[in-house]
């Protein structure tokens, strides 16, 4: 009777224990589930940096209608008056600036060339964009599977502690084993709140991406990783790139905007021409030595500038360094992006080999060990060292299928951000 109420106490002990290790790793707060279609959609409508962006293009718009200007008529007038009563006179006229060699059109082709640029530019930032947020996303889903191990791990251990310290008050273990199983278990919670915390933050910076302000509520990131397993041809990949890649795209863009640079250069060689008309009004003179009526008079001119002292070799000479320089970016980025495609495609392909090696059993066999190595340490056949190694072989296995996983799936990201495509969707 006395042993069998002895038992029924430790049995309560082990509850409250229970109770009290799990009640500290309560990870549950409000969080909506964020499917990576609805993700991508808000970043590209609400991101404000892209938002920001989208103002280059329609500052660039704005410079056409500068470039339109043409200049104004300019008014003039002017008077003058004597004491010597030779009579008062009063000019006024109109003048404009005639130009000459193009220069308007030349100007409103420079400036649509550099919207298109800023349009080829915007795109390249969304490419970029849509990948690393993409990669944000696939983190949050990285470190909510590392938790989730950590958290299986603790839960196993803190099992251990509270059944060892019921095995050690029956006697059977001793009192060192109790406490370092118990030991054991705090150290894994632990790692179960840094977890915890990486995970967090990692969905903090979900709402920065989609442009919403921090509230008490988080998205939590989901997915099935069902749509990463893709077969690519290298060669094709290259011809993909170099057809759509906007980087090179605007690359090409500057070599035009430069030959534009180019003719507004020369045409701002060419002299422009000032016309002018006017009148004057001369009041009646009456004093005794030149005495004259009142009487007006038409004038009209024109201004031709003298370009001998300023023929803008400076700015033909800076178009031409213009045009050589865009010429070698654009071979460079052609290069680099060829470079980028090749490393990106092999990356995929051994990342992909990694992959499937955990198809070979790898995490259903570590598992099994350790469940037997628990199971054997319960029975008293196996020591407490013996059972720690199992489960660290395991969260070790685990650990490294996620990232393995994780890298797979950035991989797959970068090689098509790397070609200028985007049909992921996972």
């Amino acid at each position: 009777m006395k042993l069998t109420h002895y038992i029924f106490k430790l049995f309560i002990c082990l509850l409250l224990i229970t109770s009290v290790l799990k009640a500290q790793v309560d990870t549950t707060f409000s969080k909506k589930q964020l499917s990576y279609t609805d993700f991508i959609k808000q970043v590209k409508e609400n991101n404000l940096e892209y938002a920001a962006q989208k103002y280059n293009v329609n500052l660039a718009e704005a410079e056409i209608e500068n470039a339109k200007i043409i200049p104004d008529i300019e008014w003039n007038i002017a008077g003058s008056h004597n004491q010597k009563k030779m009579g008062n006179t009063l000019e006024t006229g109109l003048g404009w600036t005639i130009e000459l060699g193009g220069k308007r059109k030349a100007r409103i082709d420079l400036a649509k060339s550099q919207v298109t640029q800023n349009q080829y530019l915007l795109q390249d930032f969304l490419r970029n964009l849509y990948a690393n947020a993409s990669l944000q996303f696939l983190e949050c889903i990285q470190n909510k599977n590392l938790l989730n191990v950590q958290l299986n791990s603790y839960k196993i251990l803190s099992n251990l502690a509270s059944s060892d310290s019921i095995r050690y008050k029956l006697g059977d273990i001793t009192l060192t084993d109790s406490k370092q199983s118990k030991l054991e278990a705090q150290f894994m919670l632990n790692e179960v709140y840094k977890a915890e915390s990486e995970w967090k933050n990692s969905l903090i910076t979900l709402n920065l991406l989609m442009g919403k302000p921090q509230k008490d509520s988080l998205f939590s990131a989901t997915s099935t990783f069902s749509d990463f397993n893709k077969e690519f041809k290298l060669s094709d990949l290259i011809t993909t790139a170099q057809n759509n890649r906007a980087d090179l795209q605007a690359a090409m863009q500057d070599k035009d905007i430069s030959q534009k640079m180019m003719k507004l250069a020369k045409a701002n060689r060419i002299m422009d021409l000032g016309i002018n008309a006017g009148m004057q009004i001369n009041g009646k003179a009456t004093n005794d030595e030149a005495p004259s009526p009142y009487h007006t008079g038409i004038t009209a001119g024109i201004t031709i500038p003298l370009r001998f002292l300023n023929n803008r070799k400076g700015e033909v000479q800076t178009a031409q360094y213009s045009i050589q320089k865009a010429e070698t970016e654009y071979k460079q980025i052609e290069l680099q992006i060829q470079t980028e495609v090749t490393q990106a495609y092999q990356n995929y392909i051994n990342t992909k080999k990694q992959m499937q090696q955990f198809s070979n059993g790898l995490l259903s066999n570590s598992k099994s060990i350790l469940e037997g190595k628990v199971y054997s340490y319960k029975r008293g056949n196996t020591s407490l060292l013996e059972v720690l190694d199992a489960q660290r072989t395991y969260n070790d296995i685990q650990q490294n299928y996620y990232q393995t996983l994780f890298n797979y799936c950035s991989a797959l990201i970068e090689l098509e951000r790397t070609v200028g495509i985007w049909d992921i969707n996972f």
